[in-house]
């Protein structure tokens, strides 16, 4: 992975600070100065999301995927870094041979540095867009993707078909959701 693509995952800011504020006790011009019993409102800096998702094609499933596992949902449009929208991309595209023509295009946008600058392709997510296996044809051109950009495949998932985002997770998805999730943070205590 590049460095961008690092930073992203591990949750480093990549443009300006963003801080949560809410009402302060004691603002100037209010009239009420902080009391003993009050509590200040904390300002805690926001943690940005650390993957944008894009669809290679319509109906490929990053709604779903962001949904599910977190993340910035670009739909089919590239991330504006410039408005603070992460610079790791994972691209998704459906398992059947127009999704994965539509993927090969969209590397081929980043092979000739045709999308917006900054950006980088931490991973191709392929959503299964049937259940059961894989034909060879189509197996053999995933392999090929595989070669150039590391690969996420998400198996068929019934609940997801009706809605239920809830379900449990597969367990073929638990290395994206550790990629999507980043490094696990401190919960406490000194750094």
């Amino acid at each position: 992975m590049n460095q961008q693509v690092e930073r992203a995952a591990r949750g480093t800011p990549h443009g300006p600070g963003i801080w949560v504020r809410g009402p302060r006790a004691g603002a100037a011009g209010d009239g009420a100065g902080p009391s003993a019993g009050s509590v200040a409102a904390v300002e805690e800096p926001a943690r940005p999301t650390a993957f944008a998702w894009v669809n290679a094609h319509g109906g490929a499933g990053a709604s779903t995927l962001s949904a599910v596992l977190g993340g910035a949902d670009c739909g089919n449009r590239w991330p504006d870094p410039a408005e603070g929208e992460p610079v790791a991309v994972l691209l998704v595209a459906r398992t059947h041979a127009a999704g994965l023509q539509a993927l090969s295009q969209a590397l081929d946008t980043f092979r000739r540095e045709k999308q917006r600058q900054g950006l980088a392709v931490a991973a191709a997510v392929l959503v299964a867009d049937a259940p059961g296996r894989t034909p060879r044809q189509l197996a053999q051109r995933i392999k090929v993707i595989g070669s150039v950009v590391e690969v996420h495949r998400v198996p068929w998932i019934p609940q997801w078909r009706t809605g239920n985002l809830d379900a449990p997770l597969p367990k073929e998805l638990s290395a994206l959701a550790r990629l999507v999730s980043g490094p696990q943070q401190p919960t406490g205590g000194t750094q």
